[in-house]
């Protein structure tokens, strides 16, 4: 479905349907960088990119996990792992024209003029897009896709494992940018929805994604799960970093579940897999994420709720499997993984006496490294409500243990989109199922 929202989209064609690689979506009255006001075009790609992880990928990814349940219609087919090339046609047009296109106009503006903090902002936001590209798709268009209406038409693929290569050169670029003496003649300031135009914060985002692109990396993997860690230390220092999309108050800037909620009754929350799970454990956060009574979605479901892309407690967890994973010891891994249940709680709003109930039946981690491995992702699983990086921490662990809704089992990828096959066949990978290829990281 379309989200309404009211950000500037300078470069989609509101006419056409949103793919970057036909001709029918050529915009001639596009304009150039050098015409763009960069503070007009950053809350936009922002916007962009908040509708696009807290819309489709969200949704695809919680029914996947049983986070929520399809109900009827088109979301109980989801449930059920029945996806046609199609579902994911807009998820990929918003992908490329709506986020990737517009910031790839303000990168290109703001390394033109010297815009260094723009340069930096644009270059992580560029990281983190393709980062969850790469996360559901695999190998996927990415060079040649991204050269505007001169352009190919019919980009080629990049493989999975070159992309994360990419990645993580796009944030060292940022970093760079970002630490810049000089920030340029313009800075932002409220244009950036995320952090205010606060540098430091966005280079600590950007370790955030490198600490990501690690632990994914990290399943057998010793200097994998270190570097994550040093990666970790680098970043968050609290829950007030987190990356995060906080939408507004109006029908037109609101939420996209709030919006998908308003619209739709397809799915549910309170007879969800993660519902039951969370009620058995008494977790109360419970009811503090979902309407039991009225099987509403409440934190991450008002009109101005966040999406949020990588969070403190997120990096906690990741720091308590790298931990294992690089050598370190239960008990090391026992104070980042009651670090990570907490700060979760805590930005929740949990309070402090049912924190250190919860703490006191869930928060020790048994001795067995496998066992913790599994434990911690159990627990992450919660935290990452609504997080499609849960869906990647699940097929790095197959933690929690999910019984499928039918079929061959919990997929492992998305399909490539219908739009793909029309114009760009020869360029599309083959084979490709719910469950094969597996992203290289997914062992």
């Amino acid at each position: 479905m379309k989200y309404t929202y009211l950000f500037l989209i300078l470069l989609t064609a509101s006419a056409c349907k949103k793919s970057f690689y036909t001709n029918a979506n050529i915009n001639p009255n596009s304009p150039s960088p050098n015409s763009i006001i960069p503070g007009v075009l950053l809350p936009s790609v922002e916007g962009a990119l908040a509708y696009l992880q807290g819309g489709d990928l969200s949704r695809f990814s919680a029914l996947n996990l049983q986070q929520v349940k399809g109900a009827a219609r088109q979301a109980q087919a989801f449930y059920q792992y029945t996806y046609t090339q199609q579902d994911f046609d807009a998820v990929w047009g918003n992908i490329y024209s709506d986020m990737l296109e517009n910031n790839e106009v303000l990168l290109q503006m703001a390394d033109a003029k010297g815009y260094h903090t723009y340069s930096g902002i644009a270059r992580i936001l560029k990281a983190y897009t393709m980062q969850l590209t790469v996360d559901n798709w695999g190998s996927v268009p990415y060079t040649t896709a991204l050269q505007g209406n001169s352009g190919n038409l019919k980009p080629s693929y990049q493989t999975d494992k070159n992309l994360y290569d990419t990645i993580a050169k796009l944030t060292t670029d940022g970093i760079a940018d970002l630490s810049n003496t000089d920030p340029g003649l313009l800075t932002p300031g409220n244009d950036d929805a995320i952090y205010g135009g606060k540098a430091g914060r966005w280079i600590k985002f950007a370790h955030a994604i490198r600490a990501r692109l690690y632990i994914h990396q990290s399943k057998g993997n010793a200097a994998m799960a270190v570097n994550a860690l040093q990666e970790i230390a680098q970043s968050f220092g609290s829950n007030a970093d987190n990356a995060q999309y906080v939408f507004g108050n109006t029908e037109t800037s609101a939420n996209p579940w709030y919006q998908f909620n308003e619209q739709r009754t397809d799915i549910s929350f309170s007879t969800s897999t993660a519902a039951a799970a969370m009620e058995d454990l008494q977790d109360p956060r419970l009811p503090i994420l979902i309407d039991t009574a009225n099987d509403g979605l409440l934190y991450y479901g008002v009109i101005n709720a966040p999406v949020e892309f990588i969070t403190y407690d997120e990096l906690q967890f990741a720091s308590a499997e790298a931990v294992l994973r690089q050598g370190g010891t239960v008990a090391q891994a026992t104070a980042f993984y009651q670090l990570a249940i907490k700060s979760n709680m805590q930005k929740l709003g949990v309070k402090d006496a049912d924190i250190a109930t919860y703490l006191n039946a869930n928060g020790t981690l048994p001795g067995d490294v496998n066992t913790s491995i599994v434990m911690i992702a159990a627990q992450e699983y919660f935290a990452l409500f609504l997080n499609p990086e849960a869906w990647a921490l699940w097929r790095r662990t197959t933690s929690p243990a999910i019984t499928p809704a039918t079929g061959a089992g919990v997929p492992r990828r998305l399909l490539y989109p219908q739009s793909e096959y029309s114009y760009n066949k020869a360029n599309v990978p083959g084979s490709v199922t719910l469950y094969s290829p597996k992203i290289f990281w997914d062992n």
